[in-house]
């Protein structure tokens, strides 16, 4: 097909969409039909015709119509990728990457006219990060000391716990492990039909049980059956049993107890075998602390000055963008399910659950990210920041110091060029913000506890 002369008229819409009109002259229309039909009269077979001898008039005759709208399609492709291809000419703006250009109708072609169409699509948004009044970055204060490390090393000590069985002339006690089977029992005397539970486990006093039968099981021992008859605070956050009076039959069938190890060396070389000494393990714990704090509070300042400026410097996400950002979501779920988007559909579905209410629920957050995204790689771009050789090798010994890893090794897990680019990205992210923070208000926040800052995670 020959190349076409076009004009062109360029249009941005909300939501970072545009309109794009373009014009193929006459003459290009003219010969471009000519050609295209002449191609398909030597390539078509009809009853009654040679390969190749087909007379232009009768294959219009028979597929005019259908002819045209391909030929039309043709043309537009053709001039599109000519126009798209060509970024020299900065007098639109082309595609995201995401967006695959719409036609709003395809028009009739006739080749005693221009041939006009227009195509709808998404543009990179318009990124301005010009507004910085009134910025205020709280910065939490966060305590680290000898509390914050002996509950760390009770959870040490959980994690390494062992569970016997109890006497079976042992009562229950809190903190106890149980196994129970229950049913209700309804006002005729008789089991409620579906309340029947067997061998469920928990702990007394973690309140992990729907009726929250922790305190009636107290000083119940194995193969001990119980009547239980339980009344609910009107205000119960459970609105099944607010207020109401239900009765349970409970059967332990198994007590057991979580011994804990005692804190000395020995657990901590059962723990990892690079520590000797109880000290060496409580020291690297206490290390991997304040690492975790000072990240922790980084992200919730840088987290703060983003979603700030986002209020202060409006920003309008394409369609397209949020849609690539819920399904890369959606896509990292299957993942962390193991499983394919396909297969995941279907739990999704077999679980009562609608994939588009899911989705909808993450549009806010997924629109913020977004948002918050392009407002650092504006500013990274505007202020020229780069990632120097030695600014990168100072990164991997940063992490090296961190994770007590030998530096050759970190720098292995990062030889391919995407995760170079990852780590440059890292540095210049880095910089932008240390920049940022001298140039808006920054204070000292809430004095909050080291489990707190973690609480929402």
């Amino acid at each position: 097909m020959p190349a076409v002369t076009v004009t062109k008229e360029f249009t941005k819409l909300e939501k970072s969409a545009a309109k794009l009109t373009v014009t193929i002259a006459q003459k290009d229309v003219a010969e471009n039909y000519k050609e295209s039909i002449t191609k398909y009269a030597k390539n078509v077979q009809l009853p009654g015709f040679r390969k190749g001898h087909v007379p232009v008039k009768v294959l219009e005759t028979k597929f005019g119509s259908d002819l045209k709208n391909e030929i039309a399609v043709n043309m537009i492709d053709k001039a599109l990728n000519e126009l798209f291809s060509n970024t020299e000419d900065k007098s639109f703006e082309r595609p995201m990457m995401y967006s695959q250009p719409q036609l709003e109708d395809l028009p009739a072609l006739d080749t005693e006219k221009d041939f006009t169409f227009t195509v709808k699509y998404d543009i990179f948004p318009t990124v301005e990060v010009k507004n910085f009044d009134g910025v205020v970055v709280k910065e939490p204060q966060v305590e680290l000391g000898d509390k914050e490390l002996d509950e760390e090393l009770k959870n040490v000590q959980e994690r390494n716990a062992v569970v016997v069985d109890r006497k079976d002339d042992d009562a229950a006690e809190k903190d106890n492990i149980v196994t129970v089977s229950y049913f209700e029992i309804g006002d005729d005397g008789k089991e409620v039909e579906g309340s029947k539970r067997d061998d469920y486990v928990f702990t007394i006093g973690a309140n992990q049980n729907l009726y929250k039968l922790d305190d009636d099981i107290l000083g119940m021992k194995k193969g001990e059956t119980k009547l239980i008859t339980k009344t609910y605070a009107t205000d119960d956050k459970n609105e099944e049993l607010a207020g109401k009076t239900k009765k349970f039959s409970v059967t332990v069938s198994a007590i057991k107890i979580r011994n804990l190890p005692a804190l000395d060396d020995d657990l901590a070389q059962d723990v990892n075998d690079k520590y000797k000494t109880l000290d060496d393990m409580k020291n690297d714990i206490r290390h991997n602390m304040e690492i975790a704090r000072e990240r922790k509070i980084a992200e919730i300042k840088s987290n703060s000055l983003l979603e700030q400026l986002v209020e202060k410097n409006p920003i309008e996400i394409p369609a397209s963008m949020l849609q690539a950002e819920l399904d890369s979501r959606w896509q990292m779920m299957a993942r962390q399910f193991q499983t394919t988007v396909e297969q995941l559909d279907k739990m999704v579905e077999a679980s009562g659950q609608k994939k588009e209410d899911m989705l909808a629920q993450w549009t806010g957050n997924s629109e913020l990210n977004l948002k918050c995204r392009l407002i650092i790689d504006a500013l990274i771009r505007e202020r020229k920041i780069e990632a120097s050789d030695e600014e990168i090798e100072a990164e991997f010994k940063r992490i090296s110091d961190e994770t007590n890893t030998p530096i050759e090794e970190i720098k292995k897990n990062y030889e391919s060029p995407r995760a170079k680019e990852f780590i440059a990205d890292e540095v210049r992210e880095k910089k932008l913000f240390e920049q940022l923070y001298k140039e808006v208000k920054v204070e000292k926040g809430d004095k909050i506890s080291f489990a707190d800052l973690f609480k929402n995670e």
